[in-house]
């Protein structure tokens, strides 16, 4: 069975493995890059990697519509249940998996903030390691420095990262292709770019890179907003 990746511009990420739909960090109605609409999407899972509003998103209604689970670290999902009386949730923290219906979900470190929108503490910021039933391996770094450990999430054998390449408050150009040395990923999606001025990025130079780099041993799939990936 194929799995899904589609980029909804930013850091939105919709996953589709085992019959099942992932929605990650939905942030689309104040997104300039996105091409679609929070009411347009039926997610059976709502993942947070931290919680800034551009990626907290529209989460709230996207949840309540459809009942959705959403999965963040303890902190985020208390913020649901408290301030929003949203009580669908599943909490979990760094190094940290649980085993769902699609697969398997692991929590990675990630170098970044996580005060949430109204000004209460995020917990810590997370990237997600996601194992599907076929044996696939998904990492999704989310808004993040870069760290050596990412040679240990490497060593997963991982065969599609997704890594942010926009700079200011992520890893740049640079550090995204360090980090591709590191984690050695079958094919690397590009994200978190040209979203706002502030995050312009080439990514077919960066894709240039990263196949001079690796001798083409990484694939470099650049997605438009809307664009799915299938393998």
């Amino acid at each position: 069975m194929k799995t899904l990746i589609t980029w909804y511009g930013h850091a939105a990420l919709g996953i589709e493995t085992g019959g099942k739909r992932l929605l990650i960090d939905p942030f689309l109605s104040n997104n300039p890059a996105a091409t679609v609409k929070p009411d347009a999407l039926v997610p059976d899972y709502i993942l947070i990697s931290h919680g800034h509003g551009d990626h907290v998103g529209d989460a709230v209604e996207i949840a309540r519509r459809i009942n959705a689970l959403i999965i963040s670290n303890d902190e985020i999902c208390k913020w649901f249940e408290e301030k929003h009386g949203y009580t669908h949730v599943h909490s979990q923290h760094i190094g940290g998996g649980f085993n769902y219906d699609f697969g398997r979900v692991k929590l990675t470190q990630a170098l970044h903030g996580s005060r949430l929108p109204d000004g209460s503490n995020g917990g810590n910021p997370a990237g997600f390691l996601i194992y599907t039933h076929e044996g696939k391996r998904i990492y999704d770094a989310a808004d993040t420095g870069l760290f050596g450990d990412m040679k240990l999430i490497g060593e997963e054998k991982i065969d599609v990262a997704l890594l942010p390449i926009g700079d200011n408050y992520t890893m740049g150009p640079d550090d995204a292709l360090r980090a591709v040395k590191l984690i050695k990923p079958k094919v690397v999606i590009p994200i978190h770019y040209n979203t706002f001025d502030l995050l312009a990025q080439d990514a077919g130079q960066w894709a240039r890179r990263v196949k001079s780099a690796t001798q083409g041993k990484t694939k470099v799939v650049i997605l438009k907003p809307g664009e799915t990936y299938s393998f």
